[in-house]
């Protein structure tokens, strides 16, 4: 079964380049430049993990965040510029499972994204 991976920046070419890498990998991916198109389009179809902006126009990833973690415990991955401690600590708190920096590796963010998603499986795995 393809995971499906919502991927929500403003930046065109970091979404093309990552949507890239990402589909290279087998994933399924659906990006949106801002935070109220990505959340339309979450729950338009609910995706296995999602990689947020937190730096994002109209929503923020913030806020994406918060709405998000109202009703769904789906894996969010933040991919921000921000990469101040206090930033850290407030993404993880707002209800992220991870937090990479820009730039980034992205060997290293591929890892990250399929740990999250082998918690996830175990998790729902240990639920049954």
């Amino acid at each position: 079964m393809t995971q499906h991976v919502l991927l929500v920046d403003d930046e065109e070419a970091l979404r093309t380049s990552l949507s890239y890498a990402l589909v290279k990998e087998g994933y399924e991916v659906t990006t949106a430049a801002d935070g109220l198109t990505a959340l339309k389009l979450f729950h338009k179809q609910v995706p296995d993990v999602v990689i947020l902006d937190l730096m994002l126009p109209v929503i923020d990833g913030m806020e994406f965040c918060w709405r998000i973690r109202a009703f769904s415990d789906i894996p969010i991955l933040m991919l921000t510029a921000k990469d101040q401690d206090i930033d850290k600590v407030w993404g993880l708190e707002a209800g992220a499972d991870d937090y990479v920096t820009k730039p980034f590796n992205t060997r290293e963010l591929l890892a990250r994204l399929k740990a999250l998603l082998r918690r996830r499986g175990a998790s729902k795995t240990i639920d049954k």
